[in-house]
């Protein structure tokens, strides 16, 4: 009988003392496109389906250097499996879901994220009788996150303050540490009202351990906003935006357009970027300060590597990094061989 070794795991905070965390976020775009998740509604049907898809992803992304295996509970709350007529299989979703992250995360060695999200019912012209809605669906997802074993919760991809800082009151009321992140779809402000660097001061005052954005942006029309946010706050700093060519024209991958149509959600790939540009990121982003690194919808292994390289580090899957000078029409003998058709390799 083998036996079994105990290691004393470093807490989110710890580890962010220390150095960055890098985190790997984007699982329910991935999934949709390996066939598991139906793009429009994106609920996690995947996670009581196929759980094993999850499974291979959270090793994936292990692999490619993410310290964190979250949970696959994105729009896992009670409103958004009505959609599908599955609200009665609500709590077995979200414990599994947890389940499988922690098994990832024992065999590797990472951090387990508890996840809540925006939850499309917050109403800030009905303050209060929203509230009472979100903080329930909130309490119900933490109260089993909680008792499947969580070492932080993520509140991601928060179009309102107001609902953000619900998350955070009941984040707090179960005592894990709390990190907290904006959407942007906005130019400036969130839903109700709040600059996004304001919304970030006001979240740290009421006990945000890290704060920033996620989703909606590339890193060209993120960064404008994150580096005033590091400027601002004194707690860790979060950026996860989305792989994709946000611009002036495009600030957020929602507002892109092909051929004068809407790209969003499934005709982005012309304005996906490259793992060089993600690597880019992560080198600029440590320059500036942020704690917390990853990406979010469209984010794949393949630039979670590539960021976790360029932020120095050797990972699993550096094992089978790219080696192009090993191409055949890389190498000189072939090169001289082969002089004719060598203009028609343009390799990187």
């Amino acid at each position: 009988m083998k036996k079994q070794i105990k290691v004393n795991k470093v807490g989110i905070l710890e580890r962010l003392e220390k150095d960055i965390v890098l985190g790997a976020e984007g699982y329910v775009f991935e999934l949709e496109k390996r066939g598991y998740i139906k793009a429009g509604p994106y609920i996690p049907e995947v996670v009581l389906d196929f759980p094993e898809a999850v499974t291979e992803l959270h090793r994936e992304f292990y692999r490619a250097g993410s310290e964190v295996m979250v949970a696959l509970t994105y729009y896992a709350s009670r409103n958004q499996l009505q959609t599908l007529g599955r609200e009665n299989e609500l709590e077995k979703l979200n414990r599994q879901a947890v389940r499988i992250a922690n098994k990832t995360a024992k065999e590797y060695g990472g951090l387990v994220a508890g996840n809540i999200s925006n939850t499309w019912m917050y109403d800030s012209s009905n303050k209060e009788a929203s509230t009472k809605i979100v903080r329930k669906m909130y309490q119900e997802q933490l109260k089993w996150a909680s008792e499947e074993g969580v070492d932080f919760v993520i509140s991601e991809t928060n179009d309102f303050l107001e609902e953000a800082l619900i998350a955070l009151e009941v984040i707090k009321e179960f005592g894990l540490p709390a990190m907290v992140t904006l959407a942007s779809v906005q130019k400036d402000k969130t839903r109700d009202g709040y600059d996004y660097v304001e919304a970030c001061k006001i979240l740290e005052a009421n006990g945000a351990d890290i704060v920033g954005l996620n989703c909606d942006r590339g890193p060209a029309t993120m960064f404008p906003i994150i580096e005033k946010i590091r400027q601002q706050v004194s707690c860790s700093v979060a950026m996860q935006p989305v792989p994709f060519r946000t611009s002036q024209k495009y600030l957020t991958f929602e507002s892109m357009q092909q051929n004068g149509k809407g790209a969003y959600p499934i005709a982005l790939e012309p304005f996906q970027l490259d793992r060089f540009a993600m690597a880019a990121f992560a080198k600029k982003a440590k320059q500036i300060g942020v704690n917390y690194i990853g990406g979010c919808c469209g984010n794949t292994p393949a630039y979670t590597r590539a960021m976790a390289e360029a932020l120095g580090r050797t990972v699993t899957a550096s094992r089978y990094s790219p080696a192009i000078e090993l191409h055949p029409m890389a190498k000189e003998e072939r090169r001289k061989k082969d002089t004719e058709f060598v203009d028609d390799w343009q390799l990187v």
